[in-house]
């Protein structure tokens, strides 16, 4: 085990890896990295899978089954997926026992098509926790403002929730805020508040996006800045005294889940987003050459402080700079979502491509 990747766990920080493939399975490397690099859970998106499927003959073979069955485009695809992150939840499952269900998850998202549908992206998120049937399985959920409804129902409903494309602070309220509702009607319905979550923030897009538009000396420092700032955000929601009736009653937090922490930037340390996001009670999830990097060369400085630590200064001195940061968090999650739906369409015509093929 690197003593680099022990000393985030120590801290209080899961390390989860952001991908997930067939190949990564079957040859026994994700059960590899469990053992040696101490990840408790993992993230996926259309992205990882789209390359997972169009650039591997793996899921050949089911797939061809999966047509003999009669199954074809998106329903093909999340039984693929399913197959694979039900296999990867029981290899967590151990994690997610020793820590009494905090830990030890994997996550399968709701169409991309439907990041501003709130009913249907509910009704998606219901059928698919129910057909992968894990308990240690999230239904990714966007935190647009018009899937907030759906993230609540779906707590409500007992769902867990991984509530992605976060980009700033008023966006992280706002998700922590529809999962407080759920967990509330939950109590008021006299059911079990202990439905688990987390939000999960996009960090590296911010310095991608100001990188052309900013003084030298800002390069690479507002992500770890909107990083703080919503831990800083995060940590008023634990202490708050809403939250605290609710873990009186057996409700636990929707953790913070630090995301896009692959450093975009060449010339900036490629554990950039690792070494100055080491916050206790929350999650980071890495790409496997950031994660191999961390293991081979990460060093951990001081503990993010819980009120953010330099975020503040930081984020005046892009304002400054002339950065609308509220403006360009919508910005960053209207692209993501978009980014999404186009990832999810080459994902779908991949498929459809081979099954021709495979038919």
């Amino acid at each position: 085990m690197s003593d680099a990747t022990k000393a985030l766990p120590l801290l209080g920080q899961s390390l989860w890896l952001d991908n997930i493939t067939r190949d990564l399975l079957e040859s026994g490397t994700l059960k590899h990295y469990i053992d040696k690099f101490s990840i408790t859970g993992l993230t996926s998106n259309p992205t990882i899978f789209d390359h997972a499927i169009s650039h591997s003959s793996s899921y050949d073979k089911e797939i061809r089954r999966q047509l003999a069955q009669g199954a074809s485009g998106e329903e093909l695809f999340f039984n693929l997926a399913i197959q694979d992150l039900t296999r990867a939840a029981d290899l967590f499952s151990h994690a997610f026992k020793r820590t009494g269900s905090v830990d030890g998850f994997v996550p399968l998202e709701v169409s991309p098509l439907l990041a501003y549908d709130a009913q249907a992206s509910l009704a998606q998120a219901r059928k698919l926790h129910d057909q992968a049937n894990r308990p240690n399985l999230f239904i990714k959920i966007p935190g647009t403002q018009e899937c907030l409804p759906a993230i609540e129902e779906a707590i409500f409903a007992g769902v867990p929730v991984n509530v992605t494309l976060l980009f700033s602070a008023a966006q992280y309220v706002a998700a922590a805020d529809a999962y407080l509702r759920g967990l509330e009607r939950r109590v008021a319905a006299d059911r079990p508040p202990d439905v688990r979550s987390v939000a999960s923030l996009f960090v590296s897009r911010w310095d991608r996006a100001v990188s052309d538009k900013i003084p030298a000396e800002l390069r690479n420092t507002l992500g770890l800045a909107v990083g703080g700032q919503v831990y800083s955000a995060y940590r008023e929601c634990l202490d708050s005294d809403r939250f605290q009736r609710l873990e009186s009653q057996g409700a636990r937090p929707q953790r913070l889940l630090f995301a896009s922490t692959g450093t975009k930037d060449k010339a900036a340390s490629d554990t950039l987003y690792i070494s100055g996001l080491a916050a206790p009670d929350t999650i980071n999830t890495m790409p496997e050459k950031t994660l191999l990097a961390f293991a081979d060369h990460g060093v951990l400085a001081d503990a993010l402080p819980r009120d953010g630590g330099k975020a503040a200064a930081v984020l005046s001195a892009h304002t400054k700079a002339g950065i609308d940061l509220t403006a360009l968090a919508a910005q960053l999650q209207s692209d993501g979502a978009k980014g999404f739906v186009t990832s999810w369409n080459e994902l779908l015509g991949a498929i459809k491509a081979k099954s021709k093929v495979l038919a």
